[in-house]
């Protein structure tokens, strides 16, 4: 059984009604991995905006494993501290990680956030020393189109992301870096500027699912 664990913010906690990316790639190993797989993680809910906490169960469609470690307005800062209990208790194989929009809104600068994103590592492999991570640059957004010193940030982020992915790999715990969905629009692939509707769902399922494809040889080519 391999055990696959979305790790995220906003984006792949998702929000009542949704279908969320996790889903999309659910369907996308189901169709494309030969072996038994599951996805796993201490949560499950979506994000419900009317409570404005992460209780609803309200998925468009309910019928996939639906764990996850993800949460609304939560970044590496957060989830840093939370990776190896986490992978512990779910005997997580390989991660997919997409954070860094948070933090880098409303927490740490670039080089900071870089900082976190190698106590995330270290941390993942406390947990299992084995663990794959396949991580996703901080995508377009709307503040990034308005607000130049941030857009300037993502860009160093997403640049030091790359060398500290880099600089981590390592053969036994190996780190992908997917590659930013190059057709991704905030005005077509969002509902809001930030936060993917069903285009972009598949956009980014299609980044961690061609990513694997190339760097492992696992599942296939993403085909929505």
């Amino acid at each position: 059984m391999l055990r696959f664990m979305p790790v995220g913010d906003s984006m792949t906690i998702g929000s009542s009604g949704e279908h969320t990316w996790r889903y999309r790639m659910w369907r996308h190993l189901c169709a494309t991995y030969g072996g038994p797989f599951t996805l796993v993680g201490p949560r499950e809910t979506l994000y419900d905006k009317a409570a404005d906490a992460p209780t609803s169960y309200a998925y468009a469609e309910p019928d996939f494993p639906r764990s996850h470690l993800a949460g609304w307005g939560e970044g590496w800062l957060h989830m840093a501290p939370l990776i190896g209990d986490a992978i512990r208790a779910s005997r997580a194989d390989v991660l997919l990680v997409s954070l860094g929009l948070i933090d880098l809104g409303f927490y740490t600068n670039a080089e900071q956030t870089a900082d976190n994103v190698r106590a995330f590592v270290t941390g993942a492999r406390t947990g299992n020393a084995r663990v794959r991570m396949v991580v996703l640059p901080v995508i377009p957004n709307v503040r990034a189109m308005s607000d130049a010193p941030f857009a300037a940030q993502v860009t160093s982020f997403n640049e030091l992301l790359a060398k500290t992915v880099a600089d981590l790999d390592e053969p036994r715990s190996p780190l992908l870096l997917a590659s930013t969905p190059p057709s991704y629009d905030i005005h077509t692939d969002t509902y809001d500027g930030t936060h993917p509707n069903a285009n972009g769902e598949h956009k980014i399922a299609a980044a961690f699912a061609d990513a694997m494809y190339q760097g492992w040889d696992l599942g296939g080519p993403y085909e929505g």
